[in-house]
C-alpha cells in the first residue's frame, strides 16, 4: 500500500503490484465510492506510519548494518511490540 503521491513501477491494472487511492483534480472530482476507498486504504496505512514514526524515533535504523532479510524480521517484531505498547 502506498500513499497517494506515490508515482512508480508500472500501471499494470490486471496485476496491480502497489495499492494507491484515487487522486482528485480540478475537472475529476472524486466519487463517494472513491473518497470511501481512500479512506479504508488510510486506516490501514495509519498503524504501519505511526510504527514507522516511532522507529525512527528511536533511531533504531541509524546503525543497522545488517541483511535485509534479517533486518525485515526484526522490523516486524519491533513494530508488533510498538503496536502493542501504543494501543496499552
Amino acid at each position: 500500500m502506498a500513499d497517494l503521491g506515490f508515482r512508480g513501477l508500472d500501471n499494470d491494472i490486471l496485476d496491480p503490484v502497489i495499492v494507491t487511492g484515487y487522486t482528485a483534480s480540478r475537472t475529476h472530482k472524486l466519487t463517494p465510492v472513491q473518497k470511501e476507498a481512500n479512506r479504508v486504504l488510510a486506516v490501514g496505512r495509519a498503524s504501519v506510519e505511526h510504527g514507522f514514526a516511532h522507529l525512527k524515533n528511536w533511531r533504531t535504523l541509524t546503525k543497522l548494518r545488517t541483511d535485509p532479510a534479517r533486518a525485515t524480521r526484526l522490523l516486524r517484531a519491533l513494530l508488533v511490540l510498538t503496536s502493542l505498547e501504543v494501543n496499552r
